[in-house]
C-alpha cells in the first residue's frame, strides 16, 4: 500500500519516523518523478515537462516501513538565484541530519552524463559519509552527448559501486531499484 504523507518545506517539520528513508535526487528534467512512479507501481509523483516543478519535500509510506523522499531537483529549473540556493540548503540540511535516510539515489540523465551540479553533490555526500548510488534515467534514449564524463566508484568513498540504469518508460531496471529498497 503506498500512501502519500505529506509535502513539506522544511527539513525540521519532516515526521519523525522508524521507516527506513530512500530519497531522489537529481537535476531538474533528469526524470526523477517517473523513475518515482515506476518503482513503486503507480503515479504519485508528480511528473511534468517543466523542469523544477518539485519544489517540497515529498515522503510517500510504502506498506507502513519504507518512506520514499522526493527532493527537489537542481541545476536547470528557472528559479530565482535566493530560491536555488534555498533549496540546496534545505538538500544539505536533510542529508546531514536524516538519521533514517539508508540510501540517496542521485539520478543523472543518461543521454548527458553527469554534469558539475551531479559531481558537487557526490563530492558533498562523500565529505559527509552519505551512502549514496548513481541511477542512470532514460536509457531508451539515445546518447545526446559522445564525451560524457565517466563515474568510478573508486573516486568517491561513499558511492555503492553498482550503477544502476533504468527506463520509466520501458520499465528496465526498475527491478533492481525495488531490490535495493526491499519493495517487490
Amino acid at each position: 500500500m503506498i500512501k502519500f504523507v505529506g509535502s513539506f518545506e522544511t527539513v525540521k517539520s519532516l515526521p519523525r519516523t522508524q521507516f527506513a528513508e530512500y530519497a531522489f535526487v537529481g537535476r531538474s528534467n533528469v526524470g526523477k518523478s517517473s523513475l518515482i512512479n515506476a518503482v513503486v507501481g503507480a503515479p504519485v509523483a508528480r511528473t511534468s515537462n517543466t523542469p523544477g516543478r518539485t519544489q517540497s519535500l515529498n515522503l510517500f509510506n510504502i506498506d507502513d516501513r519504507i518512506m520514499i523522499v522526493d527532493l527537489p531537483g537542481y541545476g536547470y529549473a528557472r528559479v530565482s538565484r535566493t530560491d536555488a540556493m534555498r533549496w540546496l540548503e534545505r538538500l544539505e540540511e536533510y542529508l546531514t541530519t536524516r538519521r533514517q535516510l539508508k540510501r540517496l539515489f542521485i539520478l543523472i540523465d543518461s543521454r548527458i552524463g553527469p554534469r558539475d551540479a551531479d559531481l558537487d553533490l557526490m563530492d558533498f555526500c562523500d565529505a559527509h559519509a552519505i551512502g549514496y548510488q548513481i541511477i542512470y534515467t532514460k536509457k531508451d534514449k539515445r546518447i545526446r552527448e559522445a564525451s560524457q564524463t565517466q563515474i568510478c566508484h573508486t573516486d568517491h568513498g561513499a558511492m555503492v559501486p553498482e550503477i544502476l540504469e533504468t527506463s520509466a518508460e520501458k520499465k528496465t531496471g526498475i527491478d533492481k531499484v525495488r531490490a535495493v529498497i526491499g519493495i517487490k
